[in-house]
């Protein structure tokens, strides 16, 4: 935007522009770039132009911003002294050179995030606060004191030993399998993060992070934020031109696509992996707690970054006025195909990698609710071990469970014949249950319902003749017919006689 002097009311302003010229130029701008041609109006010009007075890309020539109070004329205008603006993530030069899929497996490498240590959590970014120290320790430690003086002293690495065994000894007997060492290596399992992510959650159960550094920026939580709620956003109540939720949607895309490591992490990737054999209609309520408890595993930082995701894509995948985002790919593909490698990805490259990945994050998109909730069952069970541990019933805080692990039931095989049984029983039902709702809807007009019951005798006249074995029986529903009312009054026509004799 070319700068010059003004003068307004007998005084010179300097490095300024009116509001015409920005509308003339920033017009041209957007009709001659690829992502908006021709198309755009100068109305949307001057939208736009307010969107960034209202948030401080500009502001009048006394200094104010904040309002939409901006015309097509010859009022003043400047940039403020510090833009608001934040540069876009950039992704590491070697990152460029190489793809995701060739990473190293080298944690000290320049890829390994500074958030994702597996050792240790980051001591301003994951820290307690005493609020949530006592909340989770205090009635444990200090319980009973008074009442018995031979009680362990309960340590901090205690309560983390605690936490790391629980949860450990819950996903190995959800996943069924003897030992976890060929999916998981129990030394990196980091138990300040699964006690981070238990206690310092919203209501809505969304992980908080007390070192903001570490969250989504700004502008991908506003993007995210408009398309979720698309289209009532509080930001952004109407697009300012065509294509609009397109480009905020390649906006987002493209910081996720640019984390130097799945949301998932690559040290978690053949845990998540092994629960995709669990992803079968009549056992997926046991795929649902063990993705809930490897989730706790994470650093608060992908977990909070995992949530706001899947919930975005998920209201998007929803959303009957989502404008289509791609011209040959529905909204739930899209969703699918654009974040999978996002979410899972292997270090290294792998031929199946896509298709577990989109097979995962679809399961995730219809059950993130229950799987990224907090399991409340996991805490009474650590209180009752360190309980344990401090009236000297358990020695090591290592040591097997004494709480009862949960326990689920599969389903048993059955023949072809019951199979076919059971499929004729409940498809009927279903068709009974759909005949009494035509019966009992009041508010079915009486033409439209015998209609309906006709076209159902016509398609099902077995379940029909159950239902009215008799014609006095189908009688009965339209008994109360009301009855047509005779006219009061009836004239009687008079004859006309022929003029001719």
């Amino acid at each position: 935007m070319p700068l010059r002097k003004h003068r307004q009311h007998f005084k010179k302003y300097g490095n300024c522009f009116t509001a015409e010229e920005a509308v003339d130029w920033l017009y041209d701008l957007l009709r001659n770039n690829n992502n908006f041609g021709p198309e755009v109006t100068r109305q949307q010009t001057l939208q736009l132009l307010r969107k960034f007075l209202k948030n401080h890309v500009i502001e009048d020539i006394k200094g104010r911003w904040g309002s939409e109070n901006l015309d097509d004329n010859s009022q003043l205008f400047r940039f403020p002294a510090n833009s608001p603006l934040k540069s876009l993530p950039r992704r590491h030069p070697e990152l460029r050179k190489n793809s995701i899929e060739n990473f190293s497996k080298d944690k000290d490498s320049i890829f390994k995030l500074r958030n994702l240590s597996r050792r240790t959590p980051k001591k301003l970014g994951l820290h307690f606060s005493q609020e949530n120290i006592e909340k989770m320790n205090h009635k444990i430690i200090h319980e009973d004191q008074e009442n018995s003086v031979d009680n362990r002293e309960i340590s901090r690495e205690d309560v983390e030993e605690v936490w790391r065994s629980v949860i450990l000894i819950y996903l190995q007997t959800i996943l069924g399998v003897p030992s976890l060492e060929e999916v998981v290596n129990p030394k990196q399992v980091v138990p300040q993060y699964v006690m981070y992510n238990m206690t310092n959650t919203s209501k809505h159960g969304i992980v908080i992070l007390q070192d903001k550094s570490d969250d989504l920026p700004h502008w991908v939580l506003s993007a995210m934020k408009c398309l979720a709620n698309w289209p009532r956003s509080n930001d952004l109540n109407n697009p300012t031109y065509v294509g609009f939720e397109r480009d905020v949607f390649r906006t987002i895309a493209d910081y996720f696509l640019d984390l130097p490591e799945p949301l998932l992490t690559f040290e978690y990737y053949e845990l998540f992996v092994s629960i995709l054999g669990l992803l079968q209609p009549h056992i997926e309520r046991v795929a649902i707690d063990a993705l809930q408890l490897c989730c706790l595993l994470l650093p608060p930082p992908n977990r909070r970054k995992l949530q706001l995701l899947m919930r975005m894509i998920s209201r998007m995948s929803q959303n009957v006025d989502m404008p289509p985002l791609h011209d040959a790919m529905g909204t739930r593909s899209l969703m699918i195909h654009t974040f999978s490698r996002c979410v899972l990805c292997c270090a290294e490259e792998v031929d199946l990698d896509e298709l577990l990945a989109t097979r995962l994050v679809s399961f995730l998109m219809d059950h993130h609710q229950e799987i990224l909730q907090v399991p409340s069952y996991l805490q009474a069970a650590v209180d009752k071990h360190l309980d344990y541990l401090r009236k000297g019933y358990i020695k090591n805080p290592g040591d097997g469970l004494i709480v009862p692990l949960p326990t689920y039931s599969y389903c048993r095989q059955i023949s072809a014949q019951e199979f076919d049984e059971q499929k004729v029983s409940t498809s009927q039902a279903a068709i009974t249950e759909l005949l009494e709702n035509i019966i009992k809807n009041k508010s079915l007009p009486l033409k439209e319902k015998r209609k309906k019951l006709k076209q159902f005798q016509k398609e099902y006249p077995l379940i029909y003749q159950k239902r009215f074995p008799t014609m006095e029986s189908e009688a009965v529903l339209f008994a109360d017919k009301p009855t047509i009312k005779q006219p009061m009054l009836i004239l009687k026509k008079t004859k006309f006689r022929s003029l001719r004799y």
